[in-house]
C-alpha cells in the first residue's frame, strides 16, 4: 500500500454524515478491523471521511446518493455494472483527467485503458440511470475525488474542482439535481 492513511475526520464531519443517512436505512457499520482487512485484502488505504463512515456508521444506504439504489456498501456493485474483469481499487486509478472515450478514435471495444478506468483505483458508491456509476477514487494523485464514470466516459464531478465523498453527500441531500 503505497497511500498513507489521512487523518481522522473533524467530528462535525461524522455528525453531519450521521445526521443525513437515517438509521433505520443504514447498513451495518463494519468497524474499524473490518476495514483494516478489507484494505490489506486489496492493498490500498480508503480515503477519509469515507473511510470512517463505513467503518464507524454505515456501511452503505438505501436511502441516500446515489439516486439509483442508494450508497453501495464497500465493495459491492451495481446490478447494472459495466466493468469486466476483477475490481483493483489498490491498483494505480490510471485517469489524469476527463475523458470522454466515445469521442476518442484511438479507442475500441475491450481497450485495456478503458477497462482499467472501470477497475483500477477505486471503489464504487453507487449507480445512476444510465447506466452511469460514481466512483470515489483510492489512489494517485486524484485520491479522494468522486468520478463519474459511464459507456461513454469518465470525469471528475462535478467538473475540475471534484467533490471529495462529504461534499458529494452534501450536494445530495440538498435536494438539488446532481446537475444543478
Amino acid at each position: 500500500m503505497t497511500e498513507t492513511r489521512d487523518p481522522h475526520p473533524a467530528d462535525a464531519t461524522l455528525d453531519f454524515l450521521r445526521s443525513v443517512f437515517p438509521p433505520e436505512w443504514r447498513e451495518p457499520a463494519l468497524g474499524q478491523g473490518a476495514v483494516s482487512d478489507w484494505e490489506r485484502d486489496n492493498a490500498v488505504i480508503l480515503p477519509e471521511p469515507y473511510r470512517t463512515f463505513i467503518a464507524e456508521i454505515s456501511n452503505g444506504s438505501a436511502v441516500g446518493p446515489a439516486d439509483d439504489g442508494g450508497l453501495q456498501p464497500l465493495g459491492w456493485l451495481p446490478d447494472t455494472w459495466l466493468g469486466v474483469g476483477p475490481r483493483q481499487p489498490g491498483k494505480p486509478f490510471p485517469l489524469e483527467a476527463a475523458w470522454p472515450w466515445e469521442d476518442d478514435e484511438s479507442t475500441g471495444l475491450g481497450d485495456p485503458r478503458i477497462t482499467a478506468a472501470f477497475n483500477h483505483g477505486s471503489v464504487v458508491l453507487g449507480s445512476e440511470e444510465g447506466p452511469a456509476f460514481w466512483l470515489l477514487v483510492t489512489t494517485g494523485p486524484h485520491r479522494g475525488e468522486v468520478w463519474m464514470i459511464t459507456d461513454a466516459g469518465a470525469a471528475p464531478m462535478p467538473g475540475d474542482q471534484a467533490w471529495g465523498f462529504e461534499e458529494w453527500v452534501r450536494h445530495w441531500h440538498t435536494g438539488h439535481g446532481w446537475w444543478d
